[in-house]
């Protein structure tokens, strides 16, 4: 299933599927169309609204059964808005929101937030810039607080702007030029749909207009834009009325607007009459990549709901039509989707496929436009239009489940149509669409003569890198922003008005677990959470890739993908179609210790979906037609995945710290093909089986309704008498530690990890080590980040984990940097590592990590997905249930000694590994400085089959 907004919807890089060799027409299912429109009642968000004097509009929802609150405030101001000479502006004033303001001295919102058990982030799109927290209740006075004062008295200094700049530079790098994908969807598919309209400039901008930004635009462009009357705040959660209305007009009513209109744009996109034909080229391109698109419209037009639909017929699962035509039977792309782009002011649709190697963009291309052709020459089919619906009103379902994600879509359908009621219409409107809808938006707007077509190729010598386009024209001129006035400083200490203390705290409920088992050995939990008509199992084994065959790693995983590829009943277009008839949601994966099969669906079909589960647990086909396809998208998959220097550095460190053993095998190129279909029925045999199962029910059931439906499954499931496999073999020792560098060359960023063997879940130092994690790279406010990206803007973002498992663990921390920074890098992240076992770290530095930890767990016990998943977790490392209501008494009880010896023992930095993916050329001098014993591998002879790397 798609995840969407029904009314929003970017355009989305990588979905890699199957593929292999030939053309071939389409072939209709052949199963019944059994489910009915779906029933499920989707809730109605049901805020309260008011418009304070000074224009800011206000909604709120009060839920009291939970522990949290979300606060959201969403500006009127995005990308487009960004002044000419400026793209990128709008972004690049989101991470500068974060710093200070008169009475918040700087990097203090993570101290309000994250420091207290809750989180803080922001985002921006074409439309808008908005930023969000989810606390604990007890904290949203300040919240308020600080939100009302980075309104009105942002406080912006030279250092902090450069800082951000260079932050922002590495998201660039990171997001658009080390993704093989990033520049077509980013930057090349904007510029090429829109030729008049500032949506037609990438959001993140350029390197080049980033660097043209003065600390004078920042300070006019907050003035411009950042007003009461350009904002609206989303308050859910649990609060008492009377008392948030009285602290929002205690903190936002006295905000003034200036007396500076808003700059108006007046442009209009003119109409593509004329097809037309693009070609870019960009480094590591490992697959080439064909997208058509046309313009549509924006976000209030009444055909949003048609096109919805049609773009859910076309795209949304493997029973869709473009996987269906492309992936499943003409065996010609990796991956075929589609996007519906629906903004304020215009709108997009667009239908890409990454081919196959051997399968030409023409061809691609062809495929495409035949399944657009087919909208608009012949209705589709009532059991499509049905299947579409009920995914969508699923996807509304699932969207709307906890605080933030209710705020998300009514801040979406503000932004978008100006109209609160537009998110409860939207699934009205679904419902009303007839196929007679859908063939007339399919000729209406999806026509031959208005169609855009960009082919996506690797660059060459002959070809070189597209260059991104600058300096576009925009309506906005730096000299309409407001004047600058005096900026704002932080007040000194004693002239600040006081941050708001926090109130009493509140308590999440830790629902009690149902725990039994059914005759045949499976052991059944149940971990109920009625806050909405969703529920989700989870069939858990003791297995994983740790159990795959010598010599054929990837079995495990390949056996979960093959279980939704057919049984013995149906077919795999016959499974995906039920799928999607239902508005649920099978799947399948398997991690190194645990071999997951998981459904979720609403309540109402739940049942049915059940059903459907068992029989691709039990029953699978494991046919050789099938697993060609899946090889071979698998192995499509692993050249996207070696194109990028974050992927490269992942792989290359989990051999390096687990040599041969079970641990350390890799799927590669020579595993994939060795495989059989034999492989995977012996492993389904050996470890898929019910004395080894945890089915795992949460969400809106009951443990007798839960009882019931794990007996109908599974309860007459028998064993094979093959015993249980012993444990994989992993030797405790790990080699000598190594310093590698792979030279990946026109990367557009370095990836640097450090690593070392870790602990397994169940070692006494897990909570010591991680607890010690969370302060050295497991939040944003952490040592690492603060290091790495706060004070030096040398990324993105720096984050390290424990990694535990059941026999081992595998510690790393990573981060990408621009190339000719990637030594530098290197020096930090050991030199912080080293200091967790160095010295004791103070109380007062601990005492808010504890509190990220114990508010992340108490988030994820509000959701159905996180409830089920914690459970599972104790039930699959065999630790007692009743650690779920423990788990914050045993974070409070660690001591900052305890983390110290912790880290000396198990983490000593003599033992880590160093990887660095990137283009050498840049870097290497100044690491073979450092480190003389480095080994320096050309990513084309990179063997990840051999322990040795080569």
């Amino acid at each position: 299933m798609k995840t969407r907004h029904l009314f929003c919807t970017a355009v989305s890089a990588l979905a890699l599927c199957v593929a292999a060799p030939a053309l071939a027409a389409p072939v209709a299912t052949t199963v019944a169309v059994t489910q009915a429109p779906s029933t499920v009642t989707v809730p109605p968000l049901g805020y309260q609204q008011r418009t304070l004097a000074n224009g800011m509009q206000v909604y709120t929802r009060n839920d009291p059964t939970s522990a949290n609150v979300a606060v959201q405030v969403w500006y009127r101001v995005g990308g487009k808005d960004d002044p000419s000479g400026r793209s990128g502006f709008a972004h690049l004033f989101e991470h500068l929101m974060f710093k200070a303001t008169e009475n918040v001295p700087n990097e203090t919102f993570d101290r309000l937030t994250e420091d207290v058990g809750g989180y803080n982030n922001a985002f921006t799109a074409e439309d808008v810039t908005a930023y969000h927290e989810m606390v604990p209740a007890n904290h949203l006075e300040r919240i308020l607080f600080a939100e009302a004062d980075r309104m009105g008295t942002l406080v912006v200094d030279e250092a902090n702007f450069v800082s951000e700049r260079d932050v922002v530079k590495e998201e660039y790098r990171q997001s658009v030029l080390s993704n093989p994908y990033g520049r077509l969807f980013a930057l090349f598919a904007p510029a090429t749909f829109f030729k008049e309209h500032p949506y037609r400039r990438g959001v993140i901008g350029s390197i080049e207009e980033l660097e043209s930004a003065s600390l004078e635009d920042v300070l006019r462009f907050h003035r411009t834009y950042y007003r009461p009357d350009n904002a609206f705040l989303i308050v859910d959660g649990n609060f008492d009325d009377a008392q948030l209305n009285r602290w929002v007009d205690q903190y936002f009513g006295p905000l003034k607007n200036p007396t500076t209109a808003i700059p108006v744009r007046t442009v209009t996109e003119a109409k593509v009459t004329t097809p037309e034909d693009h070609t870019f080229y960009a480094p590591n391109v490992p697959l080439e990549t064909v997208l058509i698109g046309w313009h549509t419209v924006p976000a209030n037009h009444p055909d949003v709901a048609a096109l919805s639909v049609l773009d859910g017929i076309l795209s949304t699962g493997e029973s869709s039509r473009l996987h269906r035509a492309l992936v499943y039977e003409a065996q010609a792309a990796n991956s075929a989707s589609s996007s519906p782009d629906f903004m304020k002011e215009a709108g997009t649709l667009s239908a890409y496929a990454m081919m196959s190697p051997g399968h030409t963009l023409d061809e691609g291309k062809a495929l495409l436009e035949r399944e657009i052709a087919r909208l608009r020459d012949q209705p589709v089919t009532d059991a499509e239009l049905i299947e579409a619906k009920n995914e969508l009103i699923a996807s509304a379902l699932s969207e709307r489940e906890g605080a933030q994600g209710r705020a998300d879509v009514l801040g979406w359908a503000l932004i978008k149509t100006g109209n609160a009621a537009t998110a409860d219409n939207a699934v009205a409107n679904i419902q009303k669409v007839t196929a007679a809808d859908i063939q007339r938006v399919a000729r209406q707007y999806l026509t031959p003569q208005s169609q855009i077509t960009m082919r996506y190729l690797a660059s060459t010598d002959e070809h070189p890198t597209t260059p991104q386009s600058v300096n576009m024209e925009s309506p906005v001129k730096v000299a309409d922003l407001a004047p600058m006035g005096t900026p704002s400083v932080t007040k000194p200490e004693g002239q600040r008005t006081p941050i708001p203390q926090a109130g009493a705290e509140v308590s999440p409920a830790t629902p009690a677990i149902a725990d039994f088992r059914l005759d045949n050995g499976v052991r059944v939990l149940v971990a109920q959470n009625n806050q909405l008509p969703l529920v989700s199992a989870r069939l858990t084994f003791k297995a994983g890739s740790a159990y795959d065959p010598q010599g054929k790693a990837g079995v495990a995983s390949m056996t979960a993908n093959m279980l939704t590829q057919g049984t013995k009943r149906l077919g795999a277009p016959e499974i995906a179609t039920q799928i999607e008839q239902l508005g649920a949601n099978i799947g399948a994966g398997a991690g190194r210790d645990q071999f997951n099969v998981f459904a979720s669906s609403p309540a109402n079909v739940f049942g049915q979906t059940m059903d459907l589960l068992s029989e691709i647990v039990r029953q699978p086909a494991f046919s050789a037609e099938e697993l060609e396809r899946q090889r071979t998208q698998t192995l499509d998959g692993l050249k996207v995945a070696l194109s990028q220097p974050g992927s490269l550095a992942s792989m290359a460190t989990t051999r390096l710290n687990f040599g041969d053993s079970a641990y350390g095998n890799l799927t590669t190129e020579r595993t994939v093909t060795a495989m059989t279909t034999d492989d995977l029925a012996a492993y389904h045999a050996n470890y898929i089986r019910p004395d080894q199962a945890i089915l795992t029910f949460s969400g809106d059931i009951t443990p007798a309704q839960a009882r019931e439906l794990a007996q109908k499954a599974f309860g007459d499931w028998r064993s094979t008498t093959v015993p249980p496999a012993a444990a994989p073999n992993i030797p405790a020792s790990q080699q000598a530690p190594r310093v590698v560098v792979v030279n990946l060359p026109g990367a557009g960023q370095a990836a640097v990890s450090i690593s070392s063997r870790s602990i397994t879940r169940t070692d006494d130092d897990y909570f010591p080590l991680a607890l010690g994690n969370t302060l050295l790279g497991g939040s944003y406010s952490s040592r690492l980040n603060n290091e790495i990206r706060v004070k030096r803007g040398l990324s993105y973002g720096a984050r390290s984990g424990v990694g535990a498992m059941a026999y081992s663990g595998l510690f790393t921390a990573s981060t990408q940097t621009k190339n000719e920074s990637a030594d530098e890098v290197v020096d930090l992240l050991l030199e912080e590592i080293g200091k967790m076992s160095q010295s004791v770290a103070p109380e007062a530095e601990l005492a808010p990590r504890r509190a990220i930890m114990i508010g992340g767990f108490g988030r994820s016990i509000e959701s159905v997905s996180g409830l089920g998943s914690l459970v599972a977790e104790l039930a699959a490392y065999d630790l007692p249930l009743s650690e779920l209501a423990v788990y914050a008494d045993r974070v409070k009880a660690v001591t900052p000694e305890e983390i110290q010896a912790a880290f000396a023992d198990k983490l000593p930095t003599d033992r880590a590994n160093v990887v660095v993916v990137g283009d050498a050329s840049m870097f290497i001098d100044d690491l073979k400085a450092k480190y003389p014993n480095v080994e320096i591998i050309d990513a084309s002879d990179l063997n990840l089959d051999s322990a040795n790397l080569r």
